[in-house]
């Protein structure tokens, strides 16, 4: 397909501000990293000496100056901005690793949970509209169920499921990251609420569509009612939905931290609640940078899901 010069110019000029935008995230995520470890309470000497008990004065006022941390804080700031800058996010402290490394190591997992917690929920909300909506008593009933879902907390339904599948009946593991059968209970236990969100906004818009005069037309064409609705009119509810679930990927990892606690995971959730019990601020600056990024690559794909979606939603923004 070629594109006309004008279309062109609106598409590079959207790009443009796509990617200023996410320059602009990520520079905010990197500027509140700063600014909330150093009004948290802790002293990240005590990170770099690994808890070594009654270090001298003289320790730590080596430490403060091998790490820059007796500049006045304006300097420390320039420092950590440009560190980030050059992709330097330096050693954890209480790793004693590269954060590139840790990354390297704890993403995987996380990643893993949240696309299959996604996956889940998107199943969920697609069928409980697509087979319920409209109909009689089954529309009320999975409404309501969508909406209690959606109440739950993560980690009660984690401790539950845990108890239940885990323990009482021995059908999964409790803890661990290795193997699919160790997915199945943190990723039902995040995927259960957002599940419940996801139908509760595609709920309305299904409803709203099966108005439509296209639908009717599709019914006169001798189509079955499934064929209308996963057809035709589960296309148009599927927007707003896609919408929520670029919010969905950072909560996500906000959820994932209780998560991976209560099942003995690995991942990033986990190990940015240790980071920052421990002010160990370039693994929190590293995490909180690695999640923004999913973030824009989030929002980016949710938008190129728009355009395939429907294409006139293109034509309409040109």
């Amino acid at each position: 397909m070629i594109l006309l010069p004008h279309t062109q110019s609106i598409l590079l000029k959207k790009l443009m501000i796509r990617v200023g935008g996410a320059c602009l995230v990520l520079f905010a995520a990197t500027s509140l990293t700063f600014v909330t470890l150093h009004l948290a309470p802790g002293d990240p000497v005590t990170a770099i000496l690994g808890g070594s008990a009654n270090p001298t004065p003289e320790t730590i006022q080596e430490i403060r100056a091998e790490y820059g941390l007796d500049q006045p804080l304006m300097v420390q700031y320039a420092l950590h901005l440009w560190h980030v800058l050059s992709g330097h996010l330096g050693s954890s402290f209480s790793q004693h690793m590269p954060v590139k490394d840790v990354l390297w190591q704890q993403a995987p997992p996380t990643l893993k949970l949240m696309l299959s917690s996604l996956a889940l929920a998107w199943g969920f909300a697609v069928l409980s509209v697509t087979l319920s909506a409209r109909k009689p008593v089954f529309d009320s009933v999975f409404s309501s169920l969508e909406t209690f879902f959606a109440g739950l907390p993560q980690f009660w339904i984690g401790i539950i499921l845990l108890w239940l599948f885990a323990y009482q009946l021995g059908l999964l593991p409790p803890a661990g990251t290795h193997g699919f059968s160790s997915l199945i209970l943190p990723s039902l236990s995040l995927a259960i609420p957002l599940g419940g969100f996801l139908a509760q906004v595609m709920r309305e818009t299904f409803k709203t569509t099966l108005d439509q005069p296209f639908v009717l037309t599709a019914r006169a064409r001798g189509l079955s009612d499934n064929a209308v609705r996963f057809r035709h009119v589960l296309r148009h509810a599927l927007l707003p939905g896609v919408s929520l679930s670029t919010w969905a990927i950072g909560a996500l990892v906000g959820n994932a931290v209780a998560v991976e606690f209560i099942f003995s995971r690995q991942g990033l959730g986990r190990q940015l609640f240790l980071a920052v019990s421990m002010h160990d601020m370039p693994l929190v600056t590293g995490i909180i940078l690695f999640i923004s990024v999913i973030y824009v690559l989030a929002s980016f794909l949710a938008d190129t899901l728009y355009l395939i979606i429907d294409p006139r939603i293109q034509e309409a923004r040109a």
